[in-house]
């Protein structure tokens, strides 16, 4: 599964089309890929899963009743980054994905399509 995280945070007032266009024009990634996108708000309270899973858009939102989100990526100059399953897992739960750890994978799932 790829799971791409946007580095710079989003316009929350973007519903399903606004971040596809942004997936397309700022992430340089196809939407429609059935790959997992997370962005998170500029306030870091929020964060946004976009998925395309072969007959539509799953759209996740999910807001912390208080406090901010403790870890998020600063990268110059990269737009995104890939994340692990694990990792999304942790970021979810508030957690800091670098200190995730988990076994390597096994063998790499591949997408058929």
């Amino acid at each position: 599964m790829r799971i791409l995280l946007a580095v710079e945070p989003a316009d929350f007032r973007r519903q399903i089309d606004g971040l596809a266009r942004m997936c397309r024009a700022e992430l340089d990634s196809d939407p429609m890929s059935g790959a997992v996108f997370v962005f998170r708000n500029r306030r870091a309270t929020a964060i946004k899963l976009l998925c395309f899973d072969g007959q539509g858009f799953w759209l996740c939102h999910k807001r912390l009743s208080s406090g901010k989100f403790r870890w998020w990526p600063k990268r110059p100059g990269e737009k995104r980054i890939r994340l692990e399953v694990h990792e999304i897992q942790m970021l979810l739960w508030n957690g800091d994905p670098t200190q995730a750890q988990a076994q390597p994978a096994w063998r790499p799932l591949a997408t058929v399509g």
